[in-house]
């Protein structure tokens, strides 16, 4: 389901627009994703899935715009990255036609049906990470471990050069896509 599909939902179900719980939350002091979930769960009714909704779409608006996010991660010295981001954006959009990029504070997730499958990060000035979940796959050559790094997804790859965003990053970026939706 969309997002605006569980906001539908949540609507008929509440009877209460995002704004309203928006005031609502705020009037109850909650600002943290946890404290949202377990209001939304226990005094609006809602299931686990519809909360996070909630949730999510509460404390991105806090944050700015969902453009605003990912301009941040290309300020300062990482603007660099910006041309290898959109080219990359591009090219996996081809995948299918249901993936968001989902801002956090350090990186960019990619999602299919709720579920992240990589992640996007300008990670310096010299350095563009990609992490990948691609669980039971071994770590091999440029497709290393991701280890500590994220524990969002199982894989990274470094990329110094947007050129080495290749035709074998691309095929482990759809293998991740593909896995999401299992």
């Amino acid at each position: 389901m969309s997002l605006q599909g569980y906001l539908d939902t949540i609507k008929s179900k509440t009877g209460k627009s995002v704004e309203d719980l928006r005031k609502l939350a705020a009037k109850k002091g909650l600002t943290t994703r946890a404290e949202i979930v377990k209001w939304a769960q226990s005094e609006l009714g809602l299931g686990l899935g519809h909360a996070r909704a909630v949730a999510h779409v509460l404390l991105r608006h806090e944050a700015g715009s969902v453009q605003e996010q990912i301009d941040a991660h290309f300020a300062g010295g990482k603007s660099e990255w910006r041309s290898t981001y959109e080219t990359l954006l591009t090219r996996i959009s081809k995948f299918g036609k249901d993936i968001q990029v989902s801002p956090a504070k350090a990186y960019l997730s990619l999602v299919r049906n709720e579920k992240k499958f990589a992640v996007l990060q300008p990670a310096t000035r010299d350095r563009f990470d990609i992490g990948l979940k691609l669980k039971g796959m071994k770590p091999a050559g440029r497709l290393e471990a991701a280890g500590s790094w994220n524990s969002l997804v199982t894989h990274r790859v470094k990329i110094t050069d947007q050129k080495q965003i290749d035709a074998e990053v691309l095929r482990w970026l759809k293998q991740a896509y593909d896995n999401a939706s299992k």
